[in-house]
């Protein structure tokens, strides 16, 4: 029997979004004429595919300024799986394991505001962030029992972290808790579809189970 994942979807029925997503951008690698390999698989209830590239050019360019162009290939491969399957998609778009070292810079960057607010005890705002990287930080505030709101409009969008204690009786303006379900969201919303893919598959070192060259 098929085991049942994300929202009722079969483990075939997931790697059948990974089958299409890497058959897709083989197709745009030709297009781009850039040389690499194509790691796919099911990882944290997600469907995820992988660029592996050999030229550091490649790379760069597949990436982007912080990851614009990762998010950019995210959002087209799955409206391209989509059409495909007739079915809206949660899968994951990686280059090179570039989300796992962005979940990690940004795990050291939220540790250190953590540290901040714990010494002072003051409310401590974090620089402007994507919805991924938002909730990257909020899991991490949660893990260390403090407290963490998201403000503003996107695309200055920033947290704010604070001590749990403080905001038990508070009714902070514009604190909307950033929620975990995705990465294809609308903007001014956390509560969607980008954060959650991405933050689940920057957690895995290996994040797929089959290779395409």
């Amino acid at each position: 029997m098929s085991q049942s994942l994300d929202q009722g979807k079969t483990i075939e029925q997931l790697n059948e979004e990974a089958d299409v997503a890497a058959d897709y951008l083989e197709g745009l690698l030709d297009i781009v004429d850039y040389e690499g390999d194509i790691e796919m698989g099911v990882r944290n209830h997600r469907p995820t595919v992988q660029i592996v590239a050999d030229d550091d050019t490649d790379i760069k360019h597949l990436i982007g300024k912080d990851g614009e162009v990762v998010d950019a290939l995210q959002q087209l491969t799955r409206l391209a799986v989509q059409q495909k399957i007739g079915e809206r998609s949660h899968l994951i778009v990686d280059v090179d394991g570039f989300l796992r070292r962005k979940r990690e810079h940004l795990r050291e960057q939220a540790l250190d505001v953590i540290d901040e607010v714990r010494e002072t005890g003051d409310p401590v705002n974090m620089k402007p962030m994507n919805s991924f990287e938002r909730k990257i930080v909020h899991d991490m505030v949660r893990e260390e029992g403090l407290k963490s709101r998201s403000h503003g409009e996107e695309p200055h969008r920033y947290v704010t972290v604070y001590l749990k204690a403080k905001s038990e009786d508070e009714d902070l303006p514009d604190d909307v808790e950033d929620e975990p379900v995705g990465y294809d969201a609308p903007l001014d919303s956390d509560e969607t579809d980008q954060a959650d893919d991405s933050a689940d598959y920057a957690a895995d070192d290996d994040p797929a189970g089959a290779d395409r060259e």
